[in-house]
């Protein structure tokens, strides 16, 4: 086994053919932490800097185009991205779009014979659907399962339409507050924009405008300026609104348009060939896509990790909980239709099909494609029982049915105590490896960009490296990459904070399967180890 980070002597062998001599340093705990701020160049692409060169927690991505692939020639990869709907014409993902060349466009015909009518760039499974509920809410109106999973889908019912009611309005009366302190602030001012400096400086003996500047004052601590501010809190209204309109609410129904049975998995036939993203809102899928393969050094936007990738988008993920169903029929569609990689940034506590995904998942084993999986966003330890994220591979927590499968758990850029995000789940047996998650800087509908959070950044930052290991080390199998990228991430005894707890600490090493975190210079060498078969996995 290859641990900590890989120094290298790079031969060419070939054409695209790396062999490598290295010499591994064990201990990067002595890697000095970060004192300066991030740039904000450096926020953007934090997740492809090198420990060691820039002290920031991100994959050597940078590192490994510089030193190692360079211009080396690699064999396109498809990656299929499980998600909610693309945004299929944003400048930074277009050209690195799988097509199906055996479909005809437009023509409504199944062209290539493979049971989906039109799908040119993959498929989507929710028709014109989008809001959806959670799925215990989904049990709580149909009746599913027996008493004893229903009286823990009403009791996580109420638990959480409890705190989100409470959530919405505490959000709702902060809004107030800012938006009424701004409308001051600029009255006094007399002009429609300030800065904290401007702020700073108001010297008013009425009781009132000094509680406006209070209240300013606490906002800059969450964003740089209040506009921010403002859009970031009716972010979080309209999150909590649709969570109590759609999520939680036992009384709708977003199905009702697909026209299937969800509930069945025979009921086939439904959706469209057009995964193009519907919603005002749904970014998701664009969000995951750009982190994988937004088009490198191009001058737009952002660098994907991986080159020589085609995206195919799968739209199976609502606005709510996705279906078991349209999740199991979608990894099979990647399979069947090329893909060597499922990114899967989604996941649920309850799934009463779960063995159809289980099936779908071991399919994709024996046909030799990776399934990339977010560990999930609510801060707790996945070893436990009571914590369930499906789709898992393991049943019992404890064996693997399947070895084509990596769950992701998510770093920050703060390299130290506060590496691993405070929302992300980890475990040290059902999550495999740590990646960039905090704050991630990547494509957006209508060719914008923005940052988001979570361990769905984290998933694509793993399915792009381990693109790059399947272009340029073709002949290794699906396992056989599960391993190599958690075998050469960077491992550390840094007792690290979880779930956003002071007290709540573990080392690093201890709260996942590899103890490490991914980086993509140390993956292509051992990759390049494993071909050459110097080292054997």
């Amino acid at each position: 086994m290859i641990s900590g980070l890989l120094g290298a002597t790079l031969i060419l062998m070939g054409c695209g053919s790396i062999t490598m001599v290295s010499t591994p340093i064990e201990n990067i705990d002595t890697v000095p932490l970060k004192i300066s701020d991030l740039s904000e160049q450096e926020k953007k692409t934090w997740g492809h800097a090198d420990l060691l060169t820039d002290t920031i927690p991100g994959m050597s991505v940078d590192k490994a185009y510089e030193e190692l692939i360079k211009d080396l020639k690699g064999k396109p990869v498809i990656v299929a991205v499980l998600d909610s709907g693309l945004d299929l014409e944003h400048e930074d993902l277009d050209d690195n779009l799988w097509t199906n060349t055996r479909e005809v466009a437009g023509n409504g015909k199944d062209d290539d014979g493979n049971g989906y009518v039109d799908d040119i760039h993959g498929y989507n499974f929710l028709g014109n659907s989008y809001n959806e509920q959670l799925e215990y809410t989904r049990i709580l109106r149909l009746g599913l399962g027996d008493a004893d999973l229903q009286a823990r889908a009403r009791e996580k019912l109420e638990s959480e339409r409890a705190e989100t009611t409470s959530n919405k309005e505490r959000y709702s009366q902060i809004l107030l507050a800012v938006k009424t302190a701004d409308a001051a602030v600029k009255s006094h001012l007399g002009k429609d924009s300030y800065t904290k400096n401007d702020v700073m400086a108001i010297d008013s003996e009425d009781p009132e405008m000094q509680q406006h500047v209070a209240v300013l004052m606490q906002m800059y601590n969450f964003r740089d300026s209040i506009p921010e501010v403002i859009e970031q809190l009716n972010d979080g209204v309209t999150y909590f609104t649709d969570k109590l309109n759609y999520h939680l609410n036992v009384d709708f129904n977003g199905r009702e348009t697909v026209g299937d049975d969800p509930y069945d998995l025979n009921d086939v036939g439904y959706g469209n060939g057009n995964p193009q993203a519907i919603a005002e809102d749904e970014s998701h899928g664009t969000h995951v896509a750009g982190i994988i393969a937004a088009e490198r050094k191009n001058g737009l936007g952002v660098d994907g990790v991986a080159n020589n990738v085609q995206i195919m988008a799968i739209r199976a993920v609502p606005n709510g909980d996705e279906y078991d169903k349209d999740i199991a029929l979608g990894i099979r569609y990647a399979v069947d239709n090329g893909a060597s990689i499922i990114n899967a940034s989604f996941g649920k506590a309850f799934s009463p099909n779960a063995g159809w995904v289980y099936e779908a998942i071991k399919y994709a084993g024996e046909k030799d494609v990776l399934f990339v999986h977010a560990a999930g966003n609510d801060g707790l330890d996945l070893d436990q029982p009571e914590n369930p994220n499906y789709p898992n591979d393991s049943e019992d927590l404890i064996n693997e049915f399947a070895d084509n499968v990596l769950t992701v758990g998510a770093l920050t850029s703060n390299y130290g105590s506060e590496m691993v995000a405070s929302f992300s789940n980890y475990g040290a047996l059902n999550v495999d490896i740590f990646a960039p998650g905090g704050e991630i800087y990547s494509t957006m509908p209508g060719n914008k960009y923005e940052f988001q959070g979570g361990t769905s950044m984290a998933a694509p930052a793993i399915s792009g490296v381990a693109a790059l290991i399947r272009s340029y080390f073709p002949k290794l199998s699906a396992a056989q990459v599960k391993n190599i990228i958690m075998r050469s991430g960077l491992t550390s005894k840094t007792a690290v904070i979880l779930s956003g707890e002071a007290d709540h600490t573990a080392s690093f090493n201890t709260v996942s399967k590899s103890g490490k975190m991914a980086n993509a210079y140390n993956a292509l060498i051992l990759a390049s180890q494993v071909a050459n078969g110097k080292v054997k996995i």
